[in-house]
């Protein structure tokens, strides 16, 4: 235990860059190893707590699980749990890990077979003997690919524990990337409250690579040209006697294959228009539109990534985009939160809407 505090003692440099965080693991992976490999070792205090804030100082969203992969070998998995924003940049960060002997680095949380899956939480068990699911059809949206969970352990005392676990089932059997990209709508119920012939969950996975390869055999491939699109201007009063201005491609709005383009991005920009009525002043109004110009002349309309319009209302301006996916995106905006942190608090979100929903308001 000296040793270990011996080293853990030691000032430390702040964690910046993925090459930064790898060598301060070399300097510690076999401090690491042990206590993984060493059943009686305090893993929490010794590992973990090490391991979460020099994650966090690299980026916040990042999680991780560990152990011994086989008799030889510590397994270090970085997981965002389900986040598309910080997914490319876990799988950067284990493209980055350098070659340790002893050691298998993992992106994001790999599927699991079938028959060796358990879920265990207080004195329930969930597996694949007592989870079924079935294939619900959405007339009005046909392209989304809604699952129904039927888990014959839940009643209505335990709905939570069993809605939790039967969640983290299927996150485990399908893998986290899978889980994201092939689900569209995920809904969980009890058997008492299911309709319908139910399907074995070891099926789970070949129907969602048949309805996956449909969605693609219909879409791959389309873009959409904004050069000559209609826009419309959308003025209304907010409750507090502000106004909202929103910019919106309205042809796009009423395009027949949005789902081509299902990753909705929101981007939001706060910024001080307290002397203006909630709108930007000149000096902020110029920034915000070379910010937009910025993203836009990196997401372009050809590559997969449509710049629906934007909003300007009370404090803060919201930018839309749909895309075809969400890498790009994520580390374009990560960008650019990092560049103007100094001058707006800016956060986004991105998400699956194939019909993209939200914007249903705008449309006529």
């Amino acid at each position: 235990m000296n040793f270990i505090q011996k080293i853990f003692g030691k000032k430390e440099d702040p964690i910046a860059t993925n090459a930064q965080f790898w060598n301060w693991f070399e300097q510690n992976e076999k401090t690491f190893y042990n206590v993984l490999n060493n059943k009686h070792a305090d893993v929490e205090a010794d590992f973990f707590d090490r391991l979460s804030p020099k994650l966090e100082e690299l980026k916040s969203g990042y999680y991780f699980l560990a152990g011994m992969f086989d008799d030889d070998t510590a397994e270090l998995i970085i997981t965002v749990d389900g986040d598309a924003r910080n997914i490319v940049f876990a799988e950067e960060l284990i493209a980055e890990a350098p070659q340790i002997k002893g050691w298998k680095f993992t992106a994001l949380k790999q599927p699991e077979s079938i028959e060796n899956l358990e879920i265990r939480m207080n004195e329930y068990v969930f597996n694949s003997e007592n989870i079924h699911f079935l294939a619900d059809q959405l007339l009005d949206y046909p392209d989304e690919i809604a699952i129904t969970i039927v888990c014959d352990l839940m009643n209505d005392s335990n709905r939570e524990i069993a809605s939790n676990c039967a969640y983290i089932f299927v996150d485990n059997f399908l893998g986290e990337l899978d889980s994201l990209i092939s689900i569209d709508n995920l809904n969980i119920v009890g058997r008492h409250e299911a309709s319908g012939e139910l399907i074995p969950i070891s099926r789970l996975k070949a129907y969602l690579i048949w309805r996956q390869k449909e969605f693609v055999e219909k879409y791959e491939g389309v873009r959409h040209d904004a050069e000559n699109d209609l826009y419309a201007t959308f003025e209304a009063t907010l409750q507090n006697g502000n106004p909202l201005i929103a910019v919106m491609n309205t042809t796009l709005l009423e395009w027949d294959a949005k789902a081509s383009h299902p990753w909705i991005v929101i981007l939001t920009i706060k910024y001080d228009g307290s002397d203006n009525n909630g709108m930007p002043d000149n000096e902020d109004y110029a920034i915000l539109n070379e910010l937009e110009d910025e993203i836009m002349l990196q997401l372009k309309d050809e590559n997969g990534y449509l710049n629906l319009g934007r909003q300007t209302a009370d404090n803060e301006r919201e930018i839309y985009f749909a895309c075809t996916e969400f890498r790009q995106p994520s580390k374009v905006l990560y960008a650019v939160q990092k560049r103007y942190e100094d001058r707006f608090e800016i956060r986004y979100e991105i998400y699956k809407d194939k019909y993209w929903k939200w914007f249903d308001r705008f449309r006529s």
